[in-house]
Parts: C-alpha cells; sequence; structure tokens
C-alpha cells in the first residue's frame, strides 16, 4: 500500500473545495458544543449512536474543483470478503417486524439499516483514503464528498482518531451566518423507475419531522419548504429530496447554545432514522444487529470565523476500524413496504460502492 503525506499523520480532512489538515485540539461536541461558536476551523464526525466528535484544524485551504489525481493505487478487500450484519431473511423479517410496530400504532417509519464489513489491514494511521476517495470521485461522484483521517491521540491524549471516506448526495445542515438549510432524502429508485407512492409518502413524513426539529432553533415564522419531492439522479440510481429552510433565533444565531440546540434537535438525522424520532430509534436499537457508528450520522465542518458550516449525512460512506473496512446500507420502511422490495433496495444502493471499495473495480 501507497506512504502517506505527512499530514495524515497530524490529521487531515478534504471537503467540497477546502482542505484542512493539523488537528489542535479535540472536543466532545455534545459535552462542549458551545466551543463550536467561538472560532476557529472544525472538522465534525457525529456517529448515529451518539457521540459527536471535533477536532479544530490548524490550517484550512481552497481546493481546485477538480484537483489532480495523485495516481495512488487503491489495495481494498476481495469482493467475496464481504460480509453482512444481516442476512436477506434476518433483514426480511426486520422489514415485517416494523410494520407490526406500524399497525400498532407505535410509529410511521424507520429506517432499517445493515453494515457490511471486509477485513483490511493496514498499516499507519488506515489504508490509503486517498487512493479510495479517488476512486469514489470518479465511479461514483457525490456533492458532499468527504476523506477525513485523524489518528487516535490528535488532539489531546485521550482524543478519539477516526477513517473516513464518504460519498455523501445528502445534507444535513447546512448553516450561512442565520440561515440553515437541510435536505432529507427519502425514496430511492433505479434509474427510469417509478418512484413508488410508498416513496412520496416516507419522504412528506420525514420533511415533516425536520421541518419540526428546526422550528426549535428558528424564528417563528421563517419555517419553509422551497423544494418538496423533487427527483434527484445520482450515479446508479434516482433519490427523491426534499429542502427545508429556517432563520435562526437570535438566542441561537451563533452564540454558545446555537450547536448544543441544533444538535439536541436534530440529531441523528430524521431521513436515516424515523418518525416519530424517539420511537423509531427505539425500534432500531432493538432490531439492527451492529452499531452503524458514522454511517448514518454526521461528517463535514463548521467555520466559526466566517459563521457557516456543511455537515452531510453520513451515507455511502466507508469508515475503517480495527483492521475491518465498514459499509452502511438501508431504506425506510412504511406500513406499504414490501420485504424483498425493501433488501433489494439495500442492494441497490450498497453495489455500485462496494465494487469500487473491493479490488476489482467496477468500470464507472
Amino acid at each position: 500500500m501507497s506512504s502517506h503525506p505527512p499530514s495524515d499523520l497530524l490529521g487531515s480532512a478534504e471537503f467540497r473545495g477546502l482542505s484542512a489538515s493539523g488537528v489542535e485540539e479535540h472536543i466532545d461536541a455534545r459535552r462542549d458544543g458551545h466551543r463550536l461558536a467561538e472560532g476557529g476551523f472544525w472538522v465534525v464526525v457525529g456517529d448515529f449512536d451518539g457521540r459527536v466528535d471535533a477536532w479544530r484544524m490548524a490550517e484550512v485551504t481552497a481546493t481546485p474543483a477538480a484537483p489532480r489525481a495523485s495516481g495512488r493505487p487503491w489495495v481494498g478487500p476481495q469482493p467475496s470478503a464481504w460480509t453482512s450484519s444481516m442476512s436477506r431473511g434476518e433483514y426480511l423479517a426486520g422489514v415485517e417486524a416494523i410494520r407490526a410496530d406500524i399497525r400498532d400504532g407505535e410509529v410511521y417509519q424507520v429506517n432499517l439499516c445493515r453494515v457490511l464489513s471486509a477485513p483490511l489491514v493496514a498499516e499507519g494511521p488506515g489504508p490509503d483514503a486517498v487512493a479510495l476517495s479517488e476512486r469514489l470521485a470518479i465511479g461514483n461522484p457525490a456533492r458532499y464528498a468527504s476523506r477525513i483521517v485523524i489518528p487516535a491521540g490528535a488532539g489531546g491524549a485521550q482524543a478519539p482518531g477516526t477513517w473516513i471516506v464518504s460519498a455523501s448526495p445528502e445534507l444535513y445542515l447546512e448553516v450561512d451566518d442565520g440561515a440553515v438549510t437541510s435536505s432529507p432524502i427519502k425514496g430511492t429508485a433505479a434509474p427510469g423507475v417509478a418512484m413508488l407512492d410508498k416513496d412520496l409518502a416516507e419522504n412528506v413524513m420525514i420533511t415533516d419531522l425536520v421541518r419540526n426539529d428546526l422550528s426549535h432553533v428558528a424564528d417563528p415564522g421563517t419555517v419553509a419548504v422551497p423544494e418538496l419531492l423533487g427527483e434527484h439522479a445520482h450515479p446508479g440510481l434516482t433519490h427523491l429530496q426534499s429542502t427545508v429552510t429556517v432563520r435562526l433565533g437570535a438566542d441561537h444565531r451563533w452564540t454558545a447554545a446555537m450547536w448544543p440546540a441544533l444538535f439536541d434537535g436534530t440529531f441523528p438525522p430524521g431521513s436515516v432514522s424515523g418518525a416519530p424520532k424517539s420511537a423509531a430509534l427505539r425500534i432500531i436499537a432493538h432490531e439492527e444487529a451492529a452499531q452503524r457508528g458514522p454511517y448514518c450520522g454526521a461528517i463535514g465542518w463548521i467555520d466559526a470565523d466566517a459563521r457557516r458550516a456543511e455537515l452531510a449525512v453520513g451515507i455511502r460512506t466507508f469508515w475503517w476500524k480495527s483492521d475491518t473496512l465498514h459499509f452502511g446500507t438501508g431504506a425506510g420502511i412504511t406500513w406499504g413496504s414490501v420485504p424483498e422490495g425493501e433488501w433489494e433496495e439495500t442492494e441497490l444502493k450498497a453495489s455500485r460502492l462496494i465494487a469500487l471499495a473491493s479490488t476489482e473495480m467496477m468500470q464507472p
């Protein structure tokens, strides 16, 4: 495996149009989230299961839209090495269990996910994240693509590390001074295939949930939905996307209360949990066989000096931990769900990216 640049040893991250390096400090953002509004550029990784870590970076630079490829080869797992945290039968049973919960009035919609894993031993801070991110940029370009490699101990003796390569198409939170935008994705189909009534229904449910989540930090009367049920083409599939916007109330406009309130009110993202969120999270904990980690969490950056932030939902995301490469895939379950169709949706979302991350590269 090719060598890493020195910045990998100090922590580095790449986002759309931005490059950051050199960790100066780490915080637990659920405990010390007030720090995120005080100043500096922070790389943020939130695990679906609740933890949100933030690292303040020493250097931040703008990057060109199409940076020069390094040519570093990616050496990934064999295609046959991937295993799933839920078998097909277990997933189908989980869908039926959730439909029973919906029938009983416990919940309206639940996102049911499984984690694919393959052993991948690497030296130093991890596998070559640059090589994998370049492969994904060619084979599966994504608006919120990112790469984060931060070793354990960077920013503090007890600071955790992280290794993430994401091809996320979904916006969790964008902040521009006092304006906040979220664009939940619910509803998936193969190219040229019509969305089902179930896809439209779950998108409306989740859009309403996100609207409600953001209303807790908004100026009254500023919540808007400028996009509802928009169809967006992505590599190998089509998604339904809606967009919710709000203006932050004066008490939350880059004050110490801002990020604690945003995370408390909106995390984990509604599109990958369900509605009502509290019931969905309880059902997810019961039905799923593996913790999601950064998959379905939050991945991005906060620039407190510029009063801007961009956090993606951690879907279409690889993460490496304990000599194992992981990738999550899931589907939204409603009363109208057909179990076999939901399993096929998880396969559709995973197949292209798993092929790209395996040693036998799929041609774009």
